[in-house]
């Protein structure tokens, strides 16, 4: 059983503002712990504190909010996370949307996807009162998480040995793109960059064409997923031990791990791997199909789903018994033969036709669904994967929702994702500033 333990009765205090969410949204920040969520949020009593933008780290920090931590989001005072700038497209602005956020553009779809249940705080802390706040956070969080080049928050005063002097119990986790150490230790981590250097470009696109990347940034999420469960190990050891963890993760190593059995083969057998399209390098018939107005994913993977595929849809018994396709290594040797028969075949009819033929036989196959059609998929809509919230600059703003459930429940989203600056003022003085401080900082330009 994992239980996080809070250090001291003011830390906790801390973490559970009782004000209801700035700016008028109608979902609660202060839900009770209850099982009317599956289980209690297991990291209520964890404060994070979030120094990442853009998508490896928000992904990370979003995954500990949903399981119920206080994630303050620390952003830069004009533009804050750098995805709140890339739009098209962006959730259109009601027509009355609080006044303080007059002078800011429509919230990004792109921040929107990677920020729910935070709270936002700007804050200059290369100016010495902007570092002092943030000394003061880091001395009552559980988690730092930053993704900065190697060296570059040292250098400010807020590296991991400078934050350990402050709170000895800290996880601090850093995400970078190459590393703490070795020759690249210094090289920005960019998802693409990475898909191509650690091997995923390579072996992505079609046998004939050039390499390709995937269709979403597949690496910075897998390095918010690997970041998560590190930091969720840290708490534990932190609690095993009483001493904080430095967390080392980074989107090389990740997407060297993602590689997976591609990996293997080359780390065992020296087999180099190349282009396979949507085909598997080792399994046939095992790809993306074309039918008559659209194309279908079928995966024959063991002999009798290839006796089905022959004698349902194919019609074509006799080529389960055919030399050249009778195990799987002999339709590997021969290949285009086979896909050259099955494709000949599926042309013949429109794609729902087979779908009607392959429902329940036991083959797995599956539509080339555009988004529109994923997000209308009958199993989508049966398991409420989205879920909208109201924001209270965008109005209603539907979202994926978190895609676990716990004794069949979903953990809620508290918070909507949170406009630039949006609960500065209220950190603060729960950190002891008074309002006057708050001013006198904004006037300064430190918060």
């Amino acid at each position: 059983m994992l239980t996080f333990i809070a250090r001291n009765s003011s830390a906790f205090s801390f973490r559970r503002p009782a004000a209801p969410c700035a700016g008028g949204s109608v979902i609660s920040c202060t839900r009770p712990l209850s099982v009317a969520t599956g289980i209690p949020p297991p990291l209520a009593d964890i404060r994070v504190l979030d120094l990442t933008r853009v998508l490896a780290g928000p992904t990370c920090t979003m995954l500990l909010a949903d399981l119920g931590a206080d994630v303050i989001k620390v952003e830069e005072l004009s533009k804050g996370d750098d995805t709140r700038s890339w739009t098209p497209p962006s959730a259109p602005l009601p027509r009355d949307p609080p006044p303080e956020t007059s002078h800011l553009p429509p919230e990004s779809a792109y921040f929107l996807s990677a920020n729910r249940n935070k709270r936002s705080i700007t804050v200059n802390f290369k100016h010495r009162d902007g570092l002092e706040i943030l000394h003061k956070l880091v001395k009552r969080s559980d988690v730092l998480v930053e993704n900065f080049v190697p060296g570059k928050l040292s250098s400010m005063g807020l590296g991991w040995e400078d934050c350990k002097r402050i709170n000895p119990r800290l996880v601090y986790a850093s995400i970078t793109g190459y590393g703490q150490t070795g020759p690249y230790r210094q090289a920005p981590g960019y998802d693409v960059v990475i898909e191509a250097e650690a091997g995923l470009m390579h072996i992505t696109g079609e046998p004939d064409g050039p390499p390709c990347k995937v269709g979403v940034a597949v690496t910075d999420i897998m390095t918010g997923l690997y970041a998560h469960g590190a930091i969720m190990a840290g708490l534990r050891s932190v609690n095993q031990t009483d001493q904080g963890v430095w967390v080392d993760c980074n989107l090389f190593e990740t997407q060297l791990a993602g590689l997976a059995n591609i990996a293997s083969n080359y780390l065992i057998a020296g087999n180099e791997a190349s282009r396979h399209g949507t085909a598997h390098p080792s399994i046939v018939p095992y790809q993306v199909f074309p039918c008559k107005d659209g194309f279908l994913m079928i995966g024959a993977g063991n002999e009798k789903q290839f006796k089905l595929l022959t004698t349902i849809i194919l019609q074509q018994p006799e080529l389960a018994h055919d030399p050249r396709f009778s195990t799987n290594a002999a339709r590997v040797a021969n290949r285009k033969e086979l896909i050259d028969i099955i494709s000949a075949a599926l042309k013949r009819h429109d794609r729902s036709h087979w779908i009607g033929r392959l429902t329940g036989i036991g083959i797995p196959f599956g539509p080339i669904n555009n988004i529109s059609q994923t997000f209308s998929h009958p199993q989508a809509v049966a398991r409420s994967s989205t879920v909208e919230v109201d924001h209270p600059r965008a109005g209603k703003v539907r979202m994926v929702a978190p895609p676990v459930t716990y004794n069949g429940k979903r953990m809620p989203v508290r918070r909507p994702p949170p406009w630039l600056s949006q609960h500065t003022a209220e950190v603060l003085q729960e950190l002891g500033y008074s309002t006057e401080d708050v001013e006198r900082l904004r006037i300064a330009r430190v918060v």
